[in-house]
């Protein structure tokens, strides 16, 4: 009438590994890593004649969502005030494990000659203790998964309210776009 199977431990051990291997695959997509700027501390002021350019401290918190630890190279983050080239902060290569979060202290410098160029708005913004500065960075490395490198970057907007006395961070809005590169 039926035929009787012969059960298989090697059958059922692929037919695991198989259902491991998709549930791993369905999980691994790619999530965009979070950044919230949590602090600015001045550090210096540097003549400039006849300005001078401040030195700040900006600490940034990060978040690896992913399942991969990943590794980036260095690169600078460009600071927008009304729209013109402020300064810029550096971020130094480094890497960060899966599911993580961590704080970056990135050194940033602002220029004095830029601000006199907005002296009405900085001197408005100054007295109503809100200042809106925009930043932009691409932020390139790779992600190992397994044992395969996926080369990776993101493209990271920032738009934050700061109070130009003491520094403090009001507001502000990121926004993180990750692009993972499957070809090498």
């Amino acid at each position: 009438m039926g035929k009787k199977v012969k059960w298989s431990w090697s059958s059922a051990l692929i037919g695991a590994a198989t259902a491991v291997a998709a549930t791993a695959a369905i999980s691994a997509k790619p999530k965009d890593p979070t950044f919230h700027l949590i602090s600015i501390k001045f550090t210096a002021l540097k003549l400039n004649l006849p300005l001078l350019d401040a030195e700040l401290l900006l600490t940034v918190h990060v978040t690896n969502p992913n399942i991969a630890p990943i590794h980036y190279s260095s690169t600078t983050m460009s600071i927008f005030y009304q729209g013109s080239l402020l300064g810029s902060a550096q971020v130094e290569a480094g890497s960060q494990p899966p599911r993580s979060c961590q704080l970056l202290r990135l050194p940033a410098r602002l220029h004095g000659l830029e601000l006199a160029h907005h002296a009405t708005s900085f001197v408005a913004d100054f007295a109503r203790r809100e200042m809106v500065l925009d930043a932009a960075v691409d932020i390139a490395g790779t992600a190992r998964v397994l044992w395969w490198d996926h080369k990776f970057k993101v493209h990271v907007d920032s738009r934050v309210t700061v109070d130009p006395v003491f520094l403090d961070v009001i507001d502000q809005e990121n926004n993180s776009e990750l692009e993972v590169f499957t070809a090498a």
